[in-house]
């Protein structure tokens, strides 16, 4: 135990670990406590979109709707883990009745692993624009409080995945040369982890080509593509379905342009558009109202974040699900709250405006 103890600090201390590691598991920590108890007492009849990514954990494509047919690695991962879960879980809680317990918990861990790994990239998003690592951790904490973050993390769905796609793309374009890799990983896991990513790609391929160059990108998302096209092959053979469903099914989804619209109009739309990040919008909000606060948010008010709301807001109208696709303004809505947290820190202690790092 003592040479594990003297590894593991060893690995900590390394600086670049230390970086992503410390905002992982704080992310860990907090989800798990909030998440469990929507994976404990979700009504799972209320959610189609759970039964379905069950299923697909089963291994069950035939009956489950094409918008969701396709997403399968979390719930491939989640399947996987549920066999070995299932003779453990049968020993501890052997009260629990057979059937989809191991499947949901085994969602309930990965999910909340995967945001956890977003969590950690919008924290080190926070501290490359400026923000202290406190102010960042109290931003990342408050963000992650959501509803939408325990919808993610708590239940058989797969946005915890593309999550951590927009907290990859946004990484890399406040980190610039060395992120690389974010921008590899986004573009590999992508087009895997939702259609609409196709909304995204534009963005990610001009704001992270500092970070990789458009001929390695064209070689990540290439990977990307062919992982695509190797599971749709896949999932239509084993569901009898012919390939032009999923083509219509995506054209269908600008059927919901009009009624989103009608909707985010409308007072309770207005209202779920408000609970997206909860009261931790309103000092957001007020920092945008004055000349100080609207200082402390200079290095989030440029065309990258204006852009990526946009493309937020075309996942949101498309949808009809205007608070679960508002969230994928995360990663920017943290460095915003971690900005205003510094700026009101160092307006106590008296402290000069954070510096821009780019480490």
């Amino acid at each position: 135990m003592g040479a594990l103890a003297r590894v593991v600090g060893v690995l900590v201390g390394q600086g670049r670990l230390r970086r992503w590691l410390l905002p992982w598991a704080l992310s860990l920590g907090a989800l798990l406590n909030l998440a469990y108890p929507m994976y404990v007492h979700y009504d799972f009849s209320h959610s189609l979109d759970t039964r379905s990514y069950l299923r697909l954990a089963a291994g069950r494509f035939d009956s489950v709707n094409v918008t969701r047919r396709y997403r399968v690695l979390v719930p491939a991962a989640a399947g996987t883990l549920a066999r070995p879960v299932t003779t453990i879980y049968g020993k501890i809680w052997p009260q629990r009745p057979a059937g989809e317990w191991p499947r949901r918990f085994a969602f309930f861990l990965i999910n909340c692993g995967l945001l956890s790994a977003a969590g950690a990239t919008w924290w080190r998003a926070a501290r490359l624009a400026g923000a202290s690592a406190g102010a960042a951790g109290v931003a990342l904490l408050a963000v992650l409080s959501s509803r939408w973050a325990e919808y993610a993390a708590g239940l058989p769905l797969t946005d915890s995945l593309y999550l951590l796609v927009f907290g990859l793309g946004y990484y890399a374009w406040r980190r610039g040369p060395g992120a690389g890799w974010a921008v590899a990983a986004a573009l590999l896991l992508g087009p895997l982890a939702k259609e609409s990513f196709v909304f995204l790609l534009p963005w990610l391929a001009w704001f992270g080509r500092r970070a990789l160059g458009w001929r390695e990108q064209a070689a990540a998302l290439a990977g990307g593509l062919l992982a695509l096209v190797a599971v749709h092959y896949a999932v239509d053979k084993a569901a009898g379905t012919p390939p032009t469903e999923s083509v219509s099914n995506a054209l269908a989804h600008f059927e919901n342009l009009t009624y989103s619209l009608r909707r985010a109009t409308s007072p309770k739309g207005l209202g779920e558009l408000l609970s997206i990040f909860g009261l931790f919008t309103l000092p957001v909000l007020a920092a945008l109202l004055g000349p100080g606060g609207r200082r402390a948010l200079a290095p989030i008010l440029g065309w990258a974040e204006g852009t990526l709301l946009a493309v937020v807001a075309v996942h949101m109208l498309l949808s009809g699900d205007l608070g679960r696709m508002g969230y994928l303004f995360a990663p920017v809505f943290t460095v915003a709250l971690a900005l205003v947290a510094q700026a009101v820190i160092g307006r106590v202690r008296g402290l000069p405006p954070p510096t821009v790092i780019r480490s």
